[in-house]
């Protein structure tokens, strides 16, 4: 079904919230309240801002720093004047930092003074009482560079778990389109209401950061911001704020659930609880359907196609629908999926191959990076995920692993994730990754890298028991070792390259 194109700039979102409700609250970040209004007009002051430093319409705007107020206005206004902010994940190394800044060429940076001290040969403005003094001292005059909401807006660079990080370009339109198809459907749970209370814990140089950001301007939502995930205060602002939504990645939803607050929390206000960005192990996913009693929905996609193209709605987060609840779910309206074999042919449903998307969020392409773009972005729009996956008869897709991660042990494809999910549900387990590791009679061999619970004792021979209970015994670890806890990168992906390399080392190749 075609659909009109309803997308705008996110400046003129902005604009309608400041006419519509300029006193109502835009955002929250501990005693910092902002209306509309001044939302409004401090993206104007920025916009201004930034072009009397000398910048112009496309060029790079750097942010490096935590979740702030300061950071979402920061936003608007890069924005509004038509340039491109690069949000770079905090938690890099400073020579990570240093390749990304220099890869966007960022003609200016904005930086919390935490990191002030990152090597910078350009403009830059501190994001604390000097920022403010910086913007307030800036013309509130409308901006006259003319924005099209098909210019981009956003270079996030992707986590760079192989190779060197990208970055991915992303437009006004790509922010703003899907909302109201969704509303045309219907689908009231994917576009919550103007005036409804958001969660925003998710780091900023993520899609899921930057995103909450643009979709609460977007759709007239009030945003409850945290600097970085912290399970007792997203506890206590879910019941201070009477939260209705909330995004949260599978190990950080685990975190707040075994959190001691959680035991007695009031979750009666949260109307929707959203999760994707890495695969949920299904007992983790039904203990947080049951503790929370608020509607599910996985969000699956990519920084590629800012964010969600397919999800499980919460009509299928329910008793009896266990086997549907290891989807990803369906494609959102207006957006496809197709299941490629090595060639890049259509399979049939029930064959796994790799995930092909179609969608009108899709990037742009990578920056500098005609070749690589050209890779994963076919002519006519369809994007290679290098997700494995597989499409049931109804339109369910089931994602088994990232394509890199399988494991072939004896001529057998084994996904970490699936082995994850069965390993997972252990009593004394708090958190697993599943790598192969070489094997002189089956090449590869499935290793389990597991976290016990505190005070638990735990025998490796209890881990493999457990696992053939519920998946094929090829699928079962071979080996387990034991850790206090495992390697994520910002987003909660768990670095298997970190978990692998020791018993990779010296091997010319990777598998074996």
């Amino acid at each position: 079904m075609e659909y009109p194109d309803k997308s705008r700039t996110l400046g003129a979102a902005l604009t309608q919230w400041a006419q519509e409700t300029p006193d109502g609250v835009a955002m929250r970040h501990d005693d910092v309240i902002i209306d509309w209004k001044t939302y409004d007009r401090h993206a104007t002051q920025i916009a201004n801002g930034l072009a009397a430093m000398g910048l112009k319409k496309g060029d790079r705007v750097a942010y490096l720093g935590k979740n702030s107020w300061r950071a979402c206005e920061l936003v608007m206004g890069v924005a509004r004047a038509g340039m491109v902010l690069v949000p770079v994940i905090w938690r890099l190394a400073p020579a990570e930092i240093e390749f990304i800044l220099k890869d966007a060429e960022a003609a200016a940076l904005f930086v919390e003074p935490l990191f002030e001290g990152q090597a910078f040969e350009g403009q830059r403005v501190i994001m604390d009482d000097r920022f403010d003094q910086w913007r307030d001292g800036q013309s509130d005059a409308p901006v006259t560079t003319e924005v099209d909401r098909g210019d981009v807006f956003l270079q996030l660079y992707t986590s760079g778990t192989t190779g060197m990080p990208k970055g991915v370009m992303l437009t006004h339109r790509n922010a703003t389109v899907l909302r109201p198809i969704m509303q045309e459907e219907g689908i009231g749970w994917f576009s919550s209401q103007p005036g409804d209370t958001l969660i925003h814990a998710m780091p900023f140089g993520h899609i899921a950061g930057v995103g909450s950001v643009t979709g609460a301007v977007n759709g007239g939502q009030q945003l409850i911001i945290h600097t970085e995930f912290d399970p007792a205060l997203i506890l206590r602002d879910i019941q201070r704020y009477k939260a209705k939504w909330a995004f949260l990645v599978p190990a950080a939803l685990q975190m707040m659930l075994d959190h001691p607050d959680a035991k007695d929390a009031d979750f009666s206000n949260l109307e929707g609880m959203a999760y994707g960005a890495s695969p949920i192990p299904l007992d983790l996913l039904k203990r947080g359907v049951e503790k929370l009693g608020c509607g599910f929905a996985q969000m699956y996609g990519m920084t590629e196609t800012y964010g969600t193209v397919v999800s499980l709605p919460p009509e299928d987060h329910r008793p009896g629908r266990e086997g549907v609840m290891r989807s990803a779910g369906k494609a959102l309206p207006s957006c496809e999926i197709r299941i490629l074999d090595a060639e890049g042919n259509p399979l049939p449903p029930g064959e796994i191959g790799e995930v092909a998307i179609y969608s009108p969020t899709t990037m742009v392409g990578y920056w500098n990076r005609p070749e690589e773009t050209a890779r994963v972005l076919s002519a006519d729009g369809w994007l290679r995920t290098g997700d494995a996956g597989i499409m049931d008869e109804e339109g369910y897709l089931y994602i088994q692993d990232r394509i890199k991660d399988m494991i072939i042990s004896g001529g057998e494809n084994v996904y970490p994730a699936e082995v994850e999910s069965a390993i997972y549900g252990h009593p004394a387990i708090a958190d697993v990754a599943v790598i192969g590791v070489p094997d002189e009679k089956w090449g590869e061999a499935v290793k389990a890298v597991v976290v016990p619970k505190p005070g638990v004792h735990l025998e490796a021979g209890d881990v493999i028991s457990y696992a053939r209970e519920k998946i094929a015994g090829f699928k079962c670890p071979k080996t387990v070792d034991f850790i206090d806890a495992l390697p994520r990168n910002p987003s909660g992906k768990i670095l298997r390259r970190e978990l692998r390399a020791p018993y990779w080392e010296g091997r010319e190749r990777q598998v074996n």
